[in-house]
């Protein structure tokens, strides 16, 4: 009888491990900028002003500015789109926070803050975000898999910081 109840509380943890799906992924990234936070959160806080800053973005319309519960639609440089929602925006903390709603990237359930810092004389901006992959089961095919949703959004956030440094710093 124990070894029978043994065999069946081994086959039920081994089927709960294969039918594990995808793990939420996080990705940081940050720039330290010559200018002040005041200078930077401005550039920051427009929501619909990621075109003037973001070398991906050809042009961004957003349903009511930036307000929380705004809608911004992102038209991407060499075609695609993304549908983002303004959670919060903190004017005293300096931070922004969005939803990924739809569109082209490789994720899923992704959430977003921006923020802005003192630092060093200038600023300190932090880019992060937490998702899942964009394939939701087992066995994603490689353009929707963690690397991919990995490799997407830290390439959003460096050539964005990257961009946004040169951009503050002219």
């Amino acid at each position: 009888m124990r070894s029978a109840l043994a065999i069946l509380i081994l086959a039920t943890a081994s089927s709960l491990a294969i039918a594990h799906g995808p793990s939420r992924q996080k990705v940081t990234e940050q720039v330290t900028i010559k200018a002040p936070p005041a200078a930077v959160w401005a550039k920051l806080k427009d929501f619909n002003g990621l075109q003037s800053w973001h070398p991906a973005v050809e042009k961004s319309a957003a349903t009511d500015g930036s307000k929380a519960g705004s809608v911004r639609t992102l038209t991407i440089k060499g075609g695609g789109k993304a549908v983002e929602e303004l959670e919060s925006i903190n004017d005293e903390q300096m931070t922004l926070k969005y939803r990924y709603k739809e569109g082209t990237l490789p994720v899923s359930n992704y959430q977003s803050t921006l923020s802005v810092k003192p630092a060093d004389g200038g600023s300190q901006v932090e880019w992060r975000g937490a998702f899942y992959r964009g394939f939701p089961n087992n066995d994603p095919p490689p353009e929707l898999n963690d690397e991919a949703a990995i490799k997407a959004i830290t390439g959003i956030y460096k050539s964005g910081l990257e961009n946004l440094k040169k951009t503050l710093e002219k």
